[in-house]
């Protein structure tokens, strides 16, 4: 999957002029936490609704609230905004959108092709392509077995879950929390199948299994 399946199209965007307050005010209305900031068309920065916090307090420490006010209508978002400027493009993997957002801190990615802006992921997108991904709104069952990271191990598995009459609706691998040489795999099934059969299959085979009835 690609960043172009999960970004939002309907980007809301800012320019770099505005008052923060109007970015504030666009972030609440719209119940959304980046705006990116376009000048003439194109994308010179994003502002984040954590760059108008640290913004504000370093701003307007010994100010009261009236007064705060007044200095985020005054100030510009050019100035609130953060320095770095992260970008994907539709064509990226999901799941290097996420590694970069994850490694970078960062809340989202503007999308371009070419020079133009054509969308916005965030956090939130992540999080539905990893529920899609795993197939968990789907239900059914969740098959986690531990098995040494070499070729045809995961092809191993879904073997024995198909062969106990489980169809797949995920399969996902991870390196986290699992011995050097090894990785943890987990399967989503629909509810048939025989479960008995299934655990003593692959405890025959894996040092690790665990098996969650949806």
């Amino acid at each position: 999957m690609f960043v172009a399946d999960w970004m939002t199209r309907e980007v809301v965007t800012i320019a770099p002029d505005d008052s923060v307050a109007h970015a504030m005010h666009l972030m609440r209305d719209r119940k959304i936490k980046h705006l990116p900031v376009l000048k003439d068309g194109r994308l010179v920065g994003v502002i984040s609704d954590r760059d108008i916090k640290a913004f504000a307090p370093s701003k307007a420490t010994a100010l009261d609230v009236y007064e705060i006010n007044y200095l985020l209508a005054k100030a510009t978002v050019k100035e609130a905004m953060g320095a770095t400027l992260t970008t994907t493009t539709p064509e990226a993997p999901v799941e290097e959108a996420a590694l970069v957002m994850l490694d970078g801190n960062i809340g989202c990615l503007p999308v371009l092709k070419g020079d133009a802006l054509v969308g916005i992921i965030s956090d939130r997108d992540i999080f539905r392509s990893l529920v899609d991904i795993t197939g968990v709104r789907r239900g059914g069952h969740r098959i986690c077995v531990t098995v040494a990271d070499r070729a045809g191990t995961v092809r191993e598995v879904t073997d024995i879950v198909r062969g106990n009459g489980f169809h797949l609706h995920g399969i996902l691998t991870s390196y986290e929390g699992v011995p050097e040489g090894s990785r943890r795999v987990v399967v989503r099934t629909d509810t048939a199948g025989d479960f008995d059969t299934l655990r003593t299959d692959l405890e025959r085979v894996f040092s690790f299994v665990s098996i969650r009835k949806g």
